[in-house]
C-alpha cells in the first residue's frame, strides 16, 4: 500500500506559543525548563496532529533554525562562543542573535554581546537561516542529544519516528568559509560524523531518516556532483534506510545522478517537478522508494484532488508498495490551521488549505489510493465544488484592472533625467551634509502601540482615539530622531502590523487571515496576506501619516512605501495566472501612492525591495526573465516622479554578486542594504562593478540586540570607503527598528550618528 508521510509541521504553534515561549526567555522572565517544557508540548501536539500518517518526522522542530541545529549536532560551533560555558542552550542562542537570556549573561562578555551568525533566506523562500562558518580548521564532532531526546519523546508517545536531518552536501553548500577556502575539502571530516549520527539512530531501533539535500534541484559543478556520489557512497554502509529529500525545484540534468545515489528512497516535488517523474521511475532501480509532493507545501490553496488522482492512481499501479505521497515540502512555509480562522470571508475561506488541512489533503489521497476513490466521495464532490467556485467567481478577476496592464509601455518606467542630473536638483533641495544618515523606516513597536491598533481592530476603539494614539506616536518618533540629530526622518509606521501586510489590507484582489502566521527567522513570525484576484488601489493609503510627520520637522521626512516585488513574495500568490502580471499589477497601486506622496509635498520617497533576489529561479537559466519583469515592476512603481524626488530601496539579507547589474538597473536614486553581520562582505559586488548611484551599506545589525559602538561603525564604513567614493555613502542600519526596544536603539543610533559625524571631520 501507499505510504503516507509529512516531511515537517510549523513550529510556531497555532497560538504562537513558541514566540512568545522565547521571548520571555530572552527577557529573563523564564528559565530554561520552562522554555524547554513549551517545546516539548508543541512536538507533542504536532505529532498528534500527524496521527494516521504512517511516517511523522522527528527533528523538525527547532528553537530558532533547523540549519543552526545541524551545525551544533555536528559540533560546528563558532569559536567566538567556545569560550562560554553552561547551558548549550544559550551558546545556541548567542549564535543566532548575539546573546542569549539577559540573566545569563555576564558583563565580562562584551556586556553579553557576541557578533551573531550571518542570516540569509533559506533557498527561495521567506525562512532566513543561520548561515554555518568554516575555515581550513574547522573539525566537527557529534552532538546528537538534540535529536535523541525528540525521538524519546516520540516514541513515549508512540510515533512511528522518520528523524529529519540536513545532508553532508546541502550543509557544506549552505555555509561560508571565513578565509575563502574551499568547502569541499572538509567533506572528508564531516562525513564520519554523519555516519556516527546515522549509526546512533539505527542503535535506536530507526528504519528511517530523511536526509534532505534540496540543492539537487540548483545547477551543480562537476565538483559538487561528484561530492554527492562520495557523500552517499560512504553513508551506504549505514545500517539504517535513507530518504533523500529535495524540493522545491526540478531535479533537472540532476535527474541521473539522484536516482543512482544509494539511498533506499528518492522524494521530488512534484508539484514542481512533475515532468521528470516518468523519467525518474524508468531511472530508478525496482528496489527503490519513490516519494511525491503532490500536495503544495509552499502556498494556501486546496489541492485538485481528483487531478492529483488522476495522476497518482497509474503510478501507484505500476510502483506498488513503493510509492510514497507527502507534501512538496516542509510545511514550516503554511499557517497551522485554517479552522483557527472564523472571521475570515467564507468563500474565500472554501479555497484554502493550511497545514492541518494539507494533511486531511493527503489522508483523502491515500484513502482513495488504498480504497478506491467511492471510499471519500464525498469528499471529492466537495473539493471539486470549492474549485468550480474559485475559478468562476467574479472577485477574481477585474477587467478594469487587466486593461490598465495593458497599456503599460516604456515610459512607465523611465525617470526624466539620468542620475547625475538628477542628484545635482536633489542636492540643491536636500542640502543634506556628507555621509547622510537615516533609518529603514520602522521605529519600536511597544506593547502600547499593539494594543492600540489590536483595540482598534476589536471595535473597542473608534477611529479619532486611534488615530490620535497613532500621531502621538509619530510625534515621538520625529522627537527621538530630531534630538538624534539624523538628516532625513522617518514617521516611524506605528500604524502599520506589517510592511507587506498593512498595504495589502488596502488593495482590493487581497484577503486577511486572522492567525495565519509563518515563521521568518526565531521568534520573528509574519501573516501572508493572500492575493486571491487582481489588484487596485481604491485610496491612498499612507499620504496622511507621512503628511502629518513632515508637518512636524523642517528636516526631509522620507515616505515609507514597500515595493511591488516583496508585496508578490512575501505574500501568498495566485496561481491561475503568471506572477509577472500580479506583480505589474501591484506596481500600478503603488505608483499611484508614490505620485500622490510626491503631490503632497514629500521629496524623498523609499520604495522597499527586501525580496528582490529572494524570488530568483534557484537556476541561473532562469534568472533573466525573472529579473527583467521585477525590475521593471519596481521601475513602473518609482519612475513617474519629477528630478527632485529622491527615491530609495531597500534590500536585506541577500546576495548582491550575482544580480548587481539589475540592481543598478532599478535606478534608485539612494540602495541601502544590509552588510553588519557579513562585516560588509556583501560590498564584494562592488569591487568590479562601478555601481552609480548612492548606497548606504547597514552598519547597525537589528536583529541582535547587541549595541554596535561608535568605532566599529565607523571601521565598517571605512570598508564601504574602500570601494564606493565617500561622496556616495549613508549611514544607516540594516533593516528596520520595529522588533527592538527604544532602550537599544536610541543608543545605538546616537553612536551611528557620532560616527557620521566622526567621518565628516575626517
Amino acid at each position: 500500500m501507499t505510504t503516507i508521510h509529512n516531511l515537517g509541521m510549523p513550529r510556531v504553534g497555532a497560538k504562537r506559543e513558541l514566540k512568545y515561549a522565547l521571548e520571555a526567555y530572552w527577557r529573563g522572565e523564564s528559565t530554561s525548563g520552562t522554555l524547554t517544557e513549551v517545546g516539548i508540548q508543541l512536538r507533542g501536539r504536532h505529532w498528534d496532529d500527524q496521527a494516521g500518517l504512517d511516517l511523522i518526522p522527528v527533528g523538525d522542530f527547532s528553537f530558532y533554525d533547523q540549519v543552526l541545529d545541524m551545525s551544533f549536532t555536528l559540533g560546528n560551533l563558532p569559536e567566538r562562543v567556545q569560550r562560554f560555558h553552561g547551558d548549550v542552550l544559550d551558546n545556541y542562542f548567542r549564535v543566532a542573535r548575539g546573546r542569549s537570556a539577559q540573566n545569563t549573561e555576564g558583563h565580562a562578555s562584551c556586556c553579553g554581546g557576541i557578533t551573531a551568525g550571518e542570516m540569509t533566506k533559506w533557498f527561495d523562500t521567506n525562512y532566513h537561516y543561520i548561515v554555518p562558518e568554516f575555515s581550513t580548521a574547522t573539525e566537527f564532532k557529534l552532538d546528537a542529544s538534540r535529536l535523541l531526546e525528540q525521538l524519546a519523546e516520540a516514541k513515549a508517545q508512540g510515533v512511528k519516528a522518520k528523524p529529519v536531518i540536513i545532508g553532508p552536501v546541502t550543509y557544506l553548500a549552505l555555509g561560508k568559509t571565513k578565509d575563502h577556502s574551499n568547502k569541499l575539502t572538509l567533506l572528508p571530516r564531516l562525513l564520519p560524523v554523519y555516519t556516527a549520527l546515522l549509526d546512533t539512530l539505527a542503535a535506536q531501533g530507526v528504519e528511517w531518516v530523511q536526509i534532505d539535500e534540496p540543492i539537487l534541484v540548483t545547477e551543480l559543478d562537476v565538483d559538487w556532483q561528484h561530492a554527492f556520489n562520495t557523500a552517499y557512497h560512504h553513508l551506504k554502509l549505514c545500517k539504517i534506510k535513507l530518504l533523500l529529500a529535495t524540493y522545491f525545484g526540478q531535479l533537472k540534468e540532476n535527474g541521473y545522478l539522484t536516482a543512482n545515489l544509494p539511498v533506499a528512497g528518492l522524494h521530488i516535488d512534484a508539484v514542481n517537478d512533475r515532468e521528470d517523474v516518468q523519467a525518474l521511475m524508468n531511472l530508478l532501480p525496482p528496489h527503490k522508494v519513490l516519494s511525491l509532493g503532490v500536495v503544495n507545501g509552499r502556498n494556501i490553496w486546496k489541492t485538485d484532488l481528483s487531478a492529483a488522482l488522476d495522476w497518482i492512481e497509474p503510478l501507484a499501479e505500476r510502483l506498488g508498495d513503493r510509492l510514497w505521497i507527502a507534501p512538496s515540502c516542509s510545511l514550516l512555509h503554511v499557517p497551522v490551521d485554517l479552522n483557527s480562522e472564523q472571521k475570515l470571508d467564507d468563500e474565500i475561506r472554501s479555497w484554502l488549505a493550511f497545514a492541518l488541512q494539507k494533511l486531511d489533503e493527503l489522508r483523502i489521497l491515500g484513502k482513495a489510493l488504498r480504497e478506491g476513490r467511492d471510499a471519500v466521495k464525498a469528499e471529492l464532490i466537495a473539493n471539486h465544488a470549492a474549485l468550480v467556485t474559485r475559478r468562476t467567481s467574479p472577485r477574481v478577476n477585474n477587467p478594469t484592472v487587466q486593461a490598465a496592464i495593458a497599456k503599460i509601455d516604456a515610459r512607465y518606467g523611465q525617470r526624466n533625467s539620468n542620475y547625475a542630473d538628477r542628484i545635482k536638483k536633489q542636492s540643491v533641495l536636500l542640502r543634506l551634509p556628507p555621509y547622510p544618515t537615516t533609518t529603514i523606516g520602522s521605529f519600536p513597536q511597544t506593547a502600547e502601540i499593539r494594543h492600540v491598533r489590536s483595540e482598534y481592530k476589536a471595535g473597542r476603539l473608534d477611529g479619532f482615539a486611534y488615530k490620535t494614539a497613532m500621531q502621538a506616536e509619530i510625534a515621538r518618533s520625529v522627537r527621538e530622531q530630531e534630538a538624534l540629530e539624523l538628516d532625513v526622518l522617518v514617521h516611524g509606521e506605528a500604524e502599520r502590523n506589517d510592511m507587506v501586510e498593512y498595504f495589502g489590507e488596502q488593495l482590493q484582489g487581497y484577503a486577511f487571515s486572522q492567525f495565519g502566521w509563518v515563521q521568518s527567522y526565531g521568534s520573528r513570525c509574519v501573516k501572508p496576506p493572500i492575493l486571491f484576484g487582481d489588484i487596485s488601489r481604491p485610496k491612498p493609503m499612507t499620504v496622511e501619516w507621512i503628511t502629518y510627520a513632515q508637518s512636524l520637522t523642517k528636516k526631509p521626512m522620507k515616505g515609507m512605501l514597500t515595493g511591488p516585488v516583496t508585496i508578490l513574495n512575501w505574500s501568498f500568490v495566485r496561481e491561475d495566472q503568471p506572477r509577472s502580471v500580479s506583480c505589474r499589477q501591484i506596481a500600478l497601486a503603488i505608483r499611484d501612492e508614490v505620485l500622490d506622496l510626491e503631490e503632497a509635498g514629500i521629496r524623498v520617497i523609499q520604495i522597499d525591495e527586501a525580496a528582490l533576489r529572494e524570488g530568483l529561479p534557484l537556476r541561473r537559466a532562469e534568472w533573466k526573465e525573472y529579473l527583467e519583469w521585477a525590475v521593471e515592476s519596481f521601475r513602473i512603481a518609482a519612475n513617474g516622479v519629477k528630478d527632485e524626488t529622491q527615491i530609495h530601496t531597500h534590500m536585506c539579507y541577500s546576495e548582491f554578486n550575482d544580480i548587481i547589474d539589475s540592481i543598478a538597473a532599478m535606478d534608485a536614486d539612494v540602495i541601502t542594504i544590509e552588510t553588519s553581520r557579513s562585516d560588509m562582505d556583501l560590498l564584494n559586488a562592488f569591487d568590479n562593478f562601478k555601481y552609480p548611484n548612492e548606497i548606504g551599506p547597514g552598519v547597525y545589525d537589528i536583529h541582535s540586540p547587541n549595541i554596535p559602538t561608535q568605532e566599529h561603525i565607523v571601521q565598517l564604513m571605512k570598508k564601504a570607503g574602500e570601494r564606493i567614493p565617500a561622496e556616495r555613502l549613508w549611514i544607516n542600519p540594516d533593516c528596520g527598528l520595529k522588533t527592538r526596544q527604544w532602550a537599544e536603539a536610541i543608543p545605538a543610533l546616537s553612536n551611528m550618528v557620532a560616527a557620521a559625524k566622526m567621518l565628516r571631520a575626517g
